[in-house]
């Protein structure tokens, strides 16, 4: 799964790397986003502005906006089949903008788990394959939700976790924002594991593993 990452690039670096979008003249770096928390996101709208959403997809069907604490993660390979997401993925699909991500490795004959920081090797923020959707509350309020993507590990990830976020290519960037519907045959061959040798990792401060932690030092590599 994915259940933190960063997007710690100020909003001038942004735009220059996702020319093609609009996007907030104005965010805070994030050392430490956690589920339920707001994530800037480019839905597939012709308009292809950025903003954000809260990070749990809470269908528009849903009764329960609680649902959305368990929707943070689609798995890629199942995606197209389940109920809470298959909708989303034909006519909703996003790009979650990050520079980085978290995952914890387990260590033989211990307990505690090493967190790692995952990055790419230029250091440049990068798009996360998300689902989007809107739900309206029965006050009339409406609240725009997201779920990542997730897929096997590439040769990097495999020696700390089985699962990775799956990290689309710019190439690919307009295909999976197509604001017409696709179906799962058309954005399968977009669902798979980011090159390795473009990435890179470290072990970092176990600080990371409260979710109230968001500072500088989470991203700093571990003593």
């Amino acid at each position: 799964m994915c259940g933190r990452f960063t997007l710690t690039v100020d909003p001038g670096e942004v735009q220059e790397k996702f020319g093609n979008y609009i996007f907030p003249k104005k965010f805070a770096p994030r050392f430490n986003i956690a589920p339920t928390q707001p994530v800037l996101a480019i839905p597939n709208t012709e308009k292809f502005k950025a903003d954000f959403f809260v990070w749990g997809l809470i269908p528009m069907w849903a009764k329960d906006p609680g649902v959305g604490n368990r929707l943070i993660n689609a798995r890629g390979e199942t995606v197209a089949e389940k109920p809470s997401f298959r909708g989303s993925l034909k006519y909703k699909r996003c790009l979650v903008l990050a520079d980085g991500f978290y995952e914890w490795k387990s260590q033989p004959g211990k307990k505690t788990k090493t967190p790692f920081y995952i990055h790419m090797k230029d250091r440049q923020p990068f798009a996360i394959a998300g689902l989007w959707d809107t739900w309206n509350s029965p006050d009339g309020a409406s609240i725009k939700t997201c779920a990542l993507i997730t897929t096997g590990p590439n040769e990097l990830m495999e020696m700390i976790h089985d699962r990775m976020p799956v990290i689309v290519h710019p190439r690919d960037y307009a295909k999976w924002l197509d604001p017409s519907p696709q179906t799962p045959d058309q954005l399968h061959p977009l669902i798979k594991p980011f090159p390795a040798e473009m990435m890179d990792a470290y072990p970092v401060s176990a600080l990371v593993n409260k979710a109230s932690n968001d500072k500088p030092e989470l991203v700093v590599p571990a003593k």
